[in-house]
């Protein structure tokens, strides 16, 4: 796997072209929404087929009284980030068990914010776009402002050439999707904060970004470990993380069963 452009440690780089098909606006309509994403999946873990989970799903929804429009739209995207998890993330059978070690909403929000990063091209494009500037000698701050996520978006087009475009307002709405992101795992401190640093990780999110960036790296996966980098972690932490790791008993069995 390639490691950027300019030769910095940064996780596999991205081309700045997509197609129509790989980019949309999921974000603008659902975030990480991780108590709905658990649910999700504990339900798939009870029942193991997608159809019924859905059905239990709407029954539920249903019951209170939801809107059928909405949870239609929550479940479709939702459902999309475990349905399309790379075998480098636990599986959704198995992640009922992952999240209940978990010691914080934070930790759980971590570990379900790399399943969105895996199923989501644009905002796995910008994520590699903050992980690319982390990497720099003299790191720019994490700035989600409209201004610097707008700048962001404009610098990568479609396979047929055109560039990103979307109506400014629903550009700015996919900003604060991107935000309502990054607080749930702890990079933005409240809704009033743009400019945020990189957050704390319990134990559980580090193994599960650990063992991500093991199986999506080469032998040398731990000069550039994607999933570190997509919780943006410096590289001045990386070792500090890896001697936790490595002082964890659960690691062979949790990143390799």
């Amino acid at each position: 796997m390639n490691t950027l452009p300019d030769g910095d440690n940064g996780p596999p780089s991205l081309s700045r072209t997509f197609s129509p098909e790989e980019v949309n606006m999921d974000l603008t309509m659902c975030g990480l929404l991780p108590d709905r994403a658990e649910e999700i999946a504990r339900l798939y873990r009870e029942h193991g087929n997608w159809n019924q989970v859905k059905e239990i799903w709407f029954e539920e929804r249903r019951a209170n009284r939801s809107t059928k429009g909405s949870s239609q739209k929550i479940y479709r995207v939702l459902s999309s980030r475990f349905k399309n998890a790379p075998a480098t993330l636990p599986n959704p059978s198995e992640l009922p068990a992952v999240l209940d070690i978990c010691s914080s909403s934070r930790d759980k929000a971590q570990v379900l914010y790399l399943y969105l990063v895996a199923d989501d091209a644009l905002v796995r494009y910008a994520v590699h776009e903050y992980a690319r500037r982390l990497a720099e000698d003299f790191p720019e701050p994490l700035d989600f402002s409209n201004e610097t996520l707008t700048s962001i978006l404009n610098q990568f087009e479609y396979t047929d050439e055109t560039p990103f475009d979307y109506a400014d307002s629903t550009t700015e709405r996919w900003c604060e999707g991107l935000r309502s992101v990054m607080r749930e795992i702890g990079v933005l401190e409240n809704q009033q904060t743009v400019v945020g640093d990189p957050p704390s990780l319990g134990d559980t999110p580090l193994l599960v970004a650990m063992g991500y960036s093991s199986e999506e790296g080469d032998e040398e996966w731990f000069e550039s470990p994607t999933g570190l980098q997509y919780l943006f972690q410096p590289s001045a932490r990386w070792e500090e993380l890896y001697n936790r790791v490595a002082e964890t008993e659960a690691w062979e069995s949790f990143v390799f069963s």
